[in-house]
């Protein structure tokens, strides 16, 4: 029997997100993405549903690598304009109970000083509701934006997470202990001083000598989400996140990544099922296959060959305006997204890609397959992924804003409700409570859960 499946929706403060050129349909809503009501709307959609939450991306940078040129990333909107991330989630969850908020923002462009702030703030207004999706940025624009000359080394921006995680375990988990706040209006004592204690960082790449000036928030730590599927970034992810996003174009593919992190999970000493694995895909569906497959052909004739290939361009940092449409996919060693290629070149061995078949597939739901059909076809489709993949659920890529979820939720929901594999109510409590069941914090054998005692810890290091 197929274990539960769960949804996320996969967002982005910008215009078409990952369909380039749907946002010329008649239905599509994405060019109102800097009205609040747009935001509100989508997030009461979602929750209807019994969406986990929404995962929202970003970038800080342009996609400029195709042709060498950000005229694409312009003329076709892709993923330009794009707006900030956090600032839509409060006005999200003003209107909601229980949707979470898997927020991305990169180590690369922020001190972890101030971001912890910017996290624990939002878990406070959410009711600690809120995951982080880190990245270490893969769009060399944004850094040179950022005062550096070159994208820092692929697997060096790993090396400056690590410790970029170990300055905020220690502002969220141990600056301020568990009873440090009082709030006593008769003896004056908001907080008891000796409990908040400054976490004298000096490492590496970061010196941070103070204490957290937020008070600890419902979770501390956010959820953690985590998205690389590189080698190094795996062993990112089986270190430090509980929840796992994963996008590749096909089955074989997306198994290869899944037992890859359940492994280094298991190197780690973790459960391998402790993460939550979610899997980038797409749905089109209506009330019957002929009517689903009838809009989905209207779709792909607003799909953008060149908005593809700009998006693709920019994951991978290979440039392919150089190449022909029927020229062979390769894998090319970047400072890029390192698993895109690889997704396409090395995993299937009985597919060989081309350039258009590429770009083609990445027009519509992005590098993630499109599940087309009725609410029965689709079901049967998500559960044989489940049981063939072992991914936990899906971040379900749209490709019309809102009717893509709209239509999820109207047609799919209740079927995998009536198949007994979706939820039909939410949990009680934060995200992480939601999502594992268990409380609020980190759990013990979480590598941020050591850094909670800052006292005995410096004694363990010093000895």
């Amino acid at each position: 029997m197929t274990k539960k499946i769960s949804f996320n929706a996969f967002e982005m403060n910008c215009i078409a997100h990952q369909s380039p050129g749907l946002w010329r349909h008649p239905q599509d809503r994405s060019v109102e993405y800097k009205d609040l009501e747009y935001w509100t709307d989508l997030a009461q959609i979602l929750e209807r549903g019994f969406f986990d939450g929404i995962f929202i991306a970003d970038v800080l940078g342009i996609y400029d690598v195709y042709h060498q040129s950000a005229e694409h990333a312009l003329t076709g909107a892709v993923q330009v304009p794009v707006n900030d991330p956090l600032q839509i989630v409060p006005a999200m969850a003003a209107v909601t109970k229980h949707l979470g908020f898997g927020v991305t923002t990169s180590i690369s462009f922020e001190h972890p000083y101030p971001f912890a702030r910017r996290i624990s703030t939002l878990d406070h207004l959410t009711k600690g509701r809120v995951g982080w999706n880190i990245v270490t940025s893969y769009l060399e624009s944004g850094s040179k934006n950022l005062g550096l000359k070159t994208q820092v080394n692929h697997d060096n921006r790993y090396d400056i997470a690590d410790e970029y995680l170990e300055v905020l375990y220690k502002l969220w988990e141990g600056s301020w202990e568990e009873g440090s706040v009082l709030r006593d209006r008769e003896s004056g004592i908001f907080a008891d001083h000796k409990k908040v204690h400054p976490i004298q960082h000096e490492g590496k790449y970061f010196t941070v000598p103070g204490i957290h000036i937020c008070e600890p928030s419902p979770q501390r730590t956010p959820v953690l989400y985590q998205a690389g599927a590189s080698s190094r970034g795996q062993k990112f992810a089986s270190q430090n996140a509980e929840c796992v996003f994963i996008a590749a174009p096909s089955k074989i593919a997306t198994k290869k990544v899944v037992q890859g992190i359940r492994q280094k999970l298991v190197q780690e000493g973790r459960d391998p099922y402790s993460v939550k694995i979610y899997a980038l895909l797409s749905i089109v569906t209506d009330e019957t296959d002929a009517k689903a497959q009838a809009k989905f052909k209207e779709y792909q004739s607003y799909g953008s060959y060149d908005g593809a290939l700009t998006l693709l361009s920019g994951w991978s940092g290979v440039d392919f305006s150089q190449y022909q449409p029927t020229d062979k996919v390769e894998y090319i060693q970047t400072n890029a997204i390192q698993s895109l290629l690889d997704s396409y070149v090395n995993a299937d061995p009985e597919r060989v890609w081309t350039i258009e078949e590429i770009a083609n597939w990445n027009s519509l739901g992005g590098n993630g397959p499109v599940l087309v059909g009725s609410a029965e076809t689709v079901s049967d489709a998500l559960q044989q992924w489940v049981e063939d993949t072992d991914v936990d659920g899906f971040n379900l890529a749209y490709i019309l804003a809102h009717q893509t979820f709209a239509d999820v939720v109207e047609f799919i929901v209740p079927e995998l409700q009536k198949r007994g594999v979706y939820q039909t109510s939410y949990a009680q409590g934060t995200l992480r409570e939601k999502l594992f069941g268990a409380g609020p914090y980190l759990p013990k054998n979480h590598r941020g859960a050591k850094y909670r005692n800052l006292k005995e810890l410096k004694l363990a290091e010093a000895s």
